[in-house]
């Protein structure tokens, strides 16, 4: 909701519970990045680091004759990236010429707006 003092006061109290819920970590790194608080999202990832608190990558998956493709953010070892990256970006392309313009405001990277728009790419 954009209510950085409240997103705080929640994350204390989970810590108090869970301190070394990664969860709540990355749920408060998310409020400082709306808010654009980079510099409170870097102590929070570093306070993670510190503790050894990993976020588990984000995954999804797809069924395609009757099997399962699984894919977890930065990997790239699926057989056929090179081709599914070659059509998200033709897709892209398409959408973009058709009059779509995404959507940043919620791409939590303190990056400039081409790279933004490529995350979503791939997201």
């Amino acid at each position: 909701h954009g209510d950085v003092e409240r997103g705080k006061h929640a994350a204390e109290h989970a810590f108090e519970v869970d301190p070394l819920n990664a969860s709540v970590h990355v749920a408060l790194s998310n409020v400082y990045a709306i808010a654009g608080r980079w510099d409170d999202v870097v102590k929070l990832r570093k306070s993670m680091c510190n503790k050894g608190v990993e976020k588990d990558p984000g995954c999804s998956s797809i069924e395609v004759n009757n099997s399962v493709h699984v894919f977890v953010a930065r990997d790239r070892s699926h057989p056929q990236m090179e081709q599914i990256h070659a059509e998200l970006e033709r897709l892209s392309g398409r959408m973009e010429e058709a009059g779509y313009v995404p959507s940043t405001r919620l791409v939590l990277h303190d990056v400039e707006q081409e790279s933004k728009e490529n995350l979503l790419c791939y997201h």
